[in-house]
């Protein structure tokens, strides 16, 4: 379990690459790409600089050096592209779902980024410091991520279901069965008691199954962009996932496998 919990900020780092690579590519904002809406302005400029912003932070962690920077720049960035939806485009959040997920996947991940800041290494005594307050907000936004996640999956458990392989039985059971595991787990995230440590470790475990057996399947058959972005999300989202974990309480009134 340890060992995983560690893998989180090299998970991340690998999908920011991705992601930064991808808006490079495509030389514009894309739809399921966090964490630019696709409606943003700044066109092909703006996607290049988005791309090497996203390929320097995640190379940053992923190689150790001025990694620190790299998780605040990730982190801050994220965050202000969720404000930006919910201030330009508030109506599609609140009700339509895919507006609503493209805000609370780069919300979801600025926590993580937020909470990474405070298990990487640093000099400075002034950052380590502060890094109390970025470990409580980055648990609270990965948290109520979370459980809109889960609300998610019982308003559209029937589209849901589709996507759950073919050869996995029970499709509604996992999808009503994961909607539960999304809510328990943000809600302990948000105490950090109840094995918020254990339930966030066994959520990326989740979503790494999810890019091994489901998306990647799925993108190397259909070999999509959007498919492709699909299952790096869910690599991002484990690795967030094992990062929360890390920072969260090890006593926290409940069994903790070490």
């Amino acid at each position: 379990m340890n060992a995983l919990r560690k893998s989180g900020p090299v998970l991340l780092a690998i999908s920011m690459i991705f992601f930064g690579i991808q808006y490079v590519r495509a030389g514009s904002y894309v739809g399921g790409l966090p964490p630019v809406a696709p409606w943003a302005p700044g066109g092909t400029v703006g996607a290049d600089l988005t791309g090497v912003l996203l390929m320097a932070g995640g190379a940053s962690i992923l190689i150790g050096k001025r990694a620190r920077a790299g998780a605040t720049l990730i982190a801050w960035f994220f965050l202000l592209c969720v404000i930006d939806m919910l201030l330009t485009h508030w109506h599609g959040v609140l009700y339509d779902g895919v507006d609503r997920t493209r805000a609370l996947e780069p919300l979801a991940l600025s926590g993580a980024a937020f909470a990474l800041i405070s298990i990487l290494p640093s000099r400075m005594g002034l950052l380590m410091r502060s890094a109390a307050w970025q470990t409580k907000f980055g648990g609270w936004l990965f948290a109520l991520s979370l459980i809109v996640f889960g609300y998610q999956h019982y308003l559209y458990a029937t589209f849901i279901a589709t996507l759950v392989p073919a050869w996995i039985p029970f499709h509604s059971f996992w999808v009503y069965f994961t909607g539960v595991g999304f809510v328990v787990t943000g809600l302990a995230i948000l105490v950090e008691r109840f094995g918020a440590r254990l339930a966030s470790t066994w959520l990326g475990i989740m979503f790494l199954l999810w890019f091994v057996l489901l998306h990647i399947p799925r993108a190397v058959k259909m070999n999509t962009r959007d498919e492709w972005n699909s299952a790096f999300v869910a690599l991002a989202m484990a690795g967030a996932s094992f990062i929360v974990a890390r920072v969260m309480p090890v006593n926290d009134s409940a069994i903790s496998l070490r």
